[in-house]
């Protein structure tokens, strides 16, 4: 669970929408607003049901449900799990892999590996692997540019409202107080919900969602060149160097230590 992502976000809600206005000595119940809630949560809610496909608009939960409990596999744990594939291979020849498949609990490096034992030739083994990402990779982009159109519909819903409270104030005039100060605040409050959403919710989201998307395609990418070096019968240390090119100098030296070497 990423405990990161959900106190940033019910904390940059405390933090905005309670403590600082209780600090400008002001209440949350001052910011409640029924009109303003129906311009600008309503109306992102129905710019998104439109601008994209009612199956995908269900699956909301459960995309932003990545960012908490989708479990971030460790680079490194990958390498090492690939170079002991290398030894083994080498000692052992690839049919020996098989019988360690059904331990691994990454599905793409099980498929990968298994495409290997069975023999497949190396570029259809890479084709098929490459065609894989290629698919999660557009998967992963329309599940975050679902939250980016949040992030710009918000705010745009925002000055309508603002919009609207400023056409009804002016239609108002000075005469009628009451009318001209319920409009005023519809149109700032509007803007001010547009604005929270945006960055607080669905911008940070969205950002999230690109930052596991970018680990997951690097990831992959380790997997594939590893599948591919263990098939063309690589030495394991060459596996190694070659899968912790991808990496951090940090991280390199962690995967070196924890193989007994020192770069």
């Amino acid at each position: 669970m990423d405990l990161a992502s959900l106190v940033g976000i019910a904390g940059g809600f405390f933090l905005v929408a309670i403590i600082g206005i209780f600090a400008t000595g002001g209440t949350p119940l001052d910011f409640l607003d029924i009109a303003s809630v129906f311009i600008t949560i309503g109306g992102t809610a129905m710019a998104g049901l439109t601008s994209i496909p009612l199956r995908r608009y269900l699956s909301i939960p459960r995309i932003f449900s990545k960012i908490i409990f989708s479990p971030t596999k460790k680079s490194n744990e990958v390498i090492l799990t690939l170079v002991s594939f290398s030894e083994k291979a080498r000692r052992e020849g690839l049919l020996a892999l098989e019988d360690d498949l059904d331990e691994l609990d990454d599905d793409f490096l099980r498929k990968g590996l298994q495409l290997v034992v069975d023999g497949t030739d190396p570029e259809l083994v890479k084709t098929i692997l490459y065609a894989d990402t290629d698919a999660m990779e557009g998967r992963h982009e329309s599940g975050i540019k679902v939250f980016d159109d949040f992030g710009t519909f918000a705010p745009a819903f925002g000055m309508i409202g603002t919009l609207i409270g400023l056409i009804l104030a002016l239609k108002a005039g000075i005469e009628d107080r009451e009318a001209l100060v319920r409009n005023v605040a519809v149109a700032l409050i509007t803007t001010y919900y547009g604005a929270l959403l945006a960055n607080v919710f669905f911008i940070p989201t969205a950002n999230k969602l690109r930052d596991r998307h970018n680990d997951e395609v690097l990831l992959r990418e380790i997997m594939i060149n590893g599948i591919l070096a263990i098939q063309s019968g690589d030495n394991p240390r060459i596996v190694k160097d070659r899968l912790v090119s991808f990496l951090p100098p940090g991280v390199r030296q962690e995967i070196a230590e924890e193989v007994g070497e020192k770069k």
